[in-house]
Parts: structure tokens; sequence; C-alpha cells
């Protein structure tokens, strides 16, 4: 870990080495967040809590910039806690053990947490940095993002001061986002119903792993498989040759990654075994080859765990195969108004057996209301065949791009000027925050920036080191160039 601290800038590095010393997945933020006001305060730096648990730090202009119009950096707190399977990690205790990995930083087995930990602390360095010219500057860091954004939900209209936001957040450095995608969560449940296992059957788990994963909106359309699709597509053609009868089935973790592994247990009759396995090294083949280039790494394994004494139905188990099956996956629809920008997508997120219920978790993205309802609607049609309950909630709004933005104009020329080329404008089919604030603070004027950061939302995250010094040189040239209060 003392390598990162010989990175540059070395006061950004120095702050991320102690953040992935703190744990802090979604919905559990408290130590990160105590760490951060008791640094705030030894700083003696102005630091509040909002009833949600949003943190606020406050600092007064550099001399001769009290007229500067207020700028907010914001980041927040929270990461997705993601791991191999092979990886022994407690993410509400263990530290993330980052790692300089060539040109990139990276963890051990785990997700690094830069998404959004470098625009975390990015934003704290300008706190802790004498040498920074800025005017009345705050940093807003909220909660629960990766999981609900339950603290831009809870932003109080009155709280804040300045008048322009830099989202910290972004994941491509060299593009200037003015926009992003809204979404909603949706949850089908089914009812499980059993039968006694037949005699001569044998019990078998079934897994595949090592897909590549990544985040359900920025890698939703670079054609990677998801595993849970996968899975269920195999059991398919197995329960049509070989009537086997699922006892369970899981997939996937989060609503916002894509599946990266899966896993079934279920019994056949024990003359199909043979049979069996070789349905399932031809299926493995076939995938292997049509997936070669998203997915390299695919494997399955069959093992036969312990015997069971209870299965699904026959009726149980096609309707929620079926279902799996045929609900959209992937890129819905591309944006006619923005080339290369997907417009809205769907993630089958996870699926898991929980007692005597099976729930199905997918997370909807747009970059317009109507299109987050018409894939909505297909979801709910899908499900509600199936005889599922599908339950939507959490839906946060899209960020509208404003293309006449005076930050965006900032940046832009910032840039350039830094760099001698201009960066890209750009909408991100993510979810950031700046949706839910603009209702907030419909005035403020927004933006956002950040390193490159490849694969966040699983274990082969990692921050690309040169692209975190131009994005820090970029924050330090913009928070000099924003112009006086008119």
């Amino acid at each position: 870990m003392s390598q990162l601290a010989e990175l540059s800038p070395s006061i950004l590095w120095q702050l991320f080495e102690q953040l992935c010393q703190i744990p802090r997945p979604s919905k559990h933020e408290q130590r990160v967040s105590t760490w951060i006001q008791q640094w705030a305060t030894s700083l003696n730096l102005e630091v509040s809590e909002d009833s949600v648990g949003n943190l606020l730090i406050r600092k007064p202009a550099a001399t001769g910039m009290e007229n500067k119009k207020g700028v907010i950096l914001q980041a927040h707190m929270d990461m997705v806690p993601q791991k191999n399977n092979d990886k022994e990690h407690d993410f509400l205790n263990d530290p993330i053990e980052a790692y300089i990995d060539g040109e990139w930083v990276t963890a051990n087995g785990t997700t690094l947490g830069a998404d959004n930990g470098i625009g975390l602390v990015s934003a704290l360095a300008v706190l802790a940095s004498s040498d920074i010219a800025h005017g009345p500057l705050e940093v807003l860091i909220t909660i629960d993002e990766e999981a609900g954004m339950t603290g831009a939900f809870g932003l109080q209209s009155d709280w804040l001061e300045g008048d322009i936001l830099i989202n910290t957040d972004s994941e491509q450095e060299g593009e200037v986002y003015m926009g992003c995608a809204g979404g909603i969560d949706g949850n089908a449940r089914f009812d499980l119903d059993f039968q006694p296992v037949k005699k001569n059957t044998t019990a078998f788990n079934l897994s595949i792993s090592g897909l590549k994963g990544g985040h359900s909106g920025v890698d939703i359309h670079t054609g990677r498989a998801n595993a849970c699709k996968l899975l269920v597509r195999f059991l398919l053609i197995a329960t049509e040759r070989f009537n086997i009868q699922l006892t369970e089935l899981n997939g996937g973790s989060l609503r916002n990654a894509i599946p990266r592994e899966a896993e079934t247990s279920f019994v056949i009759e024990t003359k199909h075994i043979e049979a069996l396995k070789q349905c399932l090294a031809d299926y493995l083949a076939t995938i292997r080859f049509n997936l070669k280039a998203a997915e390299p790494n695919i494997d399955m394994l069959l093992i036969s765990p312990e015997e069971f004494e209870q299965c699904w139905t026959p009726a149980c188990q096609a309707q929620i195969l079926n279902a799996i099956n045929a609900c959209p996956n992937g890129v819905i629809r591309m944006s006619d108004d923005i080339e290369g920008i997907v417009e809205s997508s769907l993630n089958l997120g996870v699926m898991r057996t929980k007692g005597t219920r099976f729930e199905c978790m997918t997370l909807i993205r747009s970059l317009h209301d109507d299109g987050r309802s018409e894939v909505e609607s297909m979801v709910r049609s899908v499900f509600s065949l199936a005889g599922a309950n599908i339950i939507f909630d959490g839906a946060y709004p899209g960020w509208k791009p404003d293309t006449t933005s005076p930050i965006m104009a900032t940046v832009r020329d910032a840039y350039q000027s830094l760099f001698n080329t201009l960066p890209e404008i750009m909408v991100i089919h993510a979810g950031l925050e700046c949706g839910l604030f603009k209702s907030a603070y419909p005035q403020w004027d927004m933006v956002s920036i950040g390193p490159t950061i490849k694969f966040p939302h699983s274990p082969d995250e990692k921050v690309h080191i040169a692209s975190v010094n131009k994005y820090w040189q970029l924050l330090v040239e913009v928070l000099k160039q924003i112009p006086e209060k008119s």
C-alpha cells in the first residue's frame, strides 16, 4: 500500500491509500463518514451532516478569489462490494488491498472503490491544499449512491450555497459529461412450489463463472454475457431433454452489476447423467466459441453435492426459467440524438432463491422517462405472464443535457488549454446523482468529470494512474477559471 503515496499527485494518492483502509460498502458508510468528519475537523474546516447522512464541508475562498461564484465538488462515499469466488474478504471489516499493476492501480480480488473513491479524495485533496486558487468552496459527499441514491434523494433544498456543481463520478478521462440516464429498479417475486425428489436420481450443483461482469451502465454495450441468462438457457435445454428438477437457483449479487457468476442445484435420473455431461460439454464449447471475443474465460463446473429431499414442481420451474429466458437484457435502444450512446437498457442483475420464494432483480436505465417506461412495461409483461409479482421502485430522473452550460464551456476550454486538444462532450448511460440534484437545486450549473476507471462494479476494477494526474490538473485549473459573480 505504501507505493500508492509515491504516485502523483501525492496528496490525492495518500488520501486514497487511507480511504482503502476503511470499509464502506453501500448502506454501511458510518465508519468512512466518521473518518471524513474527523479529518475535516482536524483541518479546522466547517463540516455538517444532514438527516440522511450526507456530509457538507465548507472552505473559504482563497485570497483574492472571494467574489468568484461558489463551487460544489461532489462525490459519494460508498462503493460496490464485489469479489471473486475464491477471494476471502469481508467488506464490512477488511481493507481493500490496492496495489500498482503497471500503468494502473487495482485491488487483490475485489472491487477497488476508485468508483467514486478517487473523486472523493480529489475533493478532500483540494480542501487540504493551501496552494490551489479557488472561490468559495463546498464539498458535498453523499451516501448510498450505488444501492439506491438515498443521499441524493434526501438532499435538502436549503443546505448548499454554491452556484456550480462539479460531479467527480465520471469514468473516462478526456470526456466531459453534461447528461446521464435515469433509472428504476424492478423486483419480480415468485412463490415456490415443491414436491418430493423421485427415487433413482442424483443431485448436482452446476456453476458458471469466469465472466467479466462490469457496470450495468457504462459496460452494457460491450457485449459481455450475463451469467444468469447463460445458465438459465442451459437449464431449459436440460429440462427438455433430461427432465432435471431444480432445488435452487442463484446468480449475480447487485442489480447494477452485470452478473459474472451463477449457480444452480438440481436432481436428474441417474440413467441420464452421462448424456447430461455431454450436453453440458457441447453447450460450453458453443458459448465459448460464440463469445470468445467478449468472454474468453467462461467456465462451467458440474459437481455432485449432498442429496435433496424436495425440488421445484415442473410448473413452477417452467414459469421461472421461461421468464428469465424471455426477459430482455442489455441494450434495448441506441440514442437517435447522440451517436454511439445507449438510450435504454436493462440489466437482469440478480436471481436468488430465498426459502419458499424466488426473486429476480433488474435495473432499467434510459436517457428519458418514456424510454424507461417502455422497458418497464416490457419487463412487467414478461414476469406477469409468468405469474410473478413485479414491483418497480426507486425511480430517479435523468440529467437532461444543457448545451449552453457555462461550466461545461469552462471545463472544455481549460482542458484544451492544458492538453492542447478538445475533450469529448458526452452523455453517460450510467446513473449520476445530478438529475436528482436538479430537483432540489434547479438553478445549479453542473458538469461531471473523472479519471479513467475500467471495469467498475467488478473485481477487475482498475484506475489509470496517468489519467488521475490529468484529471487533477483539470480540476485545479477549472477552479482557477471559475468566473466572478455577476
